[in-house]
């Protein structure tokens, strides 16, 4: 039973429970926000993006069609918001954040793995390497 204990209580998984819940939350703000703004907007350029009712009819059995371009729809509309709101400016945030530290690796010429900036040698290919503080004369 401790065992089972340690699997429920490690990091990760409580890590994992949480980013569901908030992401189940956060799934449902953006479908309302599409759904409050997007749409609209849409709908005034072009009319009302509901396609459910469209169908295509083969040998008496109905495809209905329609639901799964409202679906694509609806993700195209959220996936775009996601990127817009959420991904971009999380980016140029952390861009931000990190525009004044120092770099502590660099690319090995060798073999372009990553080693520390005041290596002498490669720790991956062995090649001696002049450290990135001083001049190679």
């Amino acid at each position: 039973m401790s065992g089972f204990k340690k699997f429920l209580f490690r990091g990760n998984l409580v890590d994992l429970a949480v980013a569901f819940v908030v992401g189940a939350a956060f799934a449902g703000l953006v479908k309302d926000f599409a759904n409050s703004f997007i749409t609209p907007l849409i709908a005034l350029l072009g009319g009302k993006p509901d396609y459910t009712r469209l169908t295509v009819t083969i040998n008496g059995t109905a495809f209905p069609y329609g639901v799964f371009l409202t679906s694509a729809i609806a993700f195209v509309i959220t996936a775009t918001i996601i990127y817009f709101l959420v991904v971009l400016p999380t980016a140029k945030l952390i861009e931000r954040m990190d525009r004044g530290k120092e770099a502590t690796e660099r690319e090995c010429p060798q073999c372009l793995s990553d080693i520390p900036v005041k290596a002498r040698r490669c720790r991956y290919c062995t090649a001696e390497i002049v450290p990135a503080t001083e001049t190679p004369y």
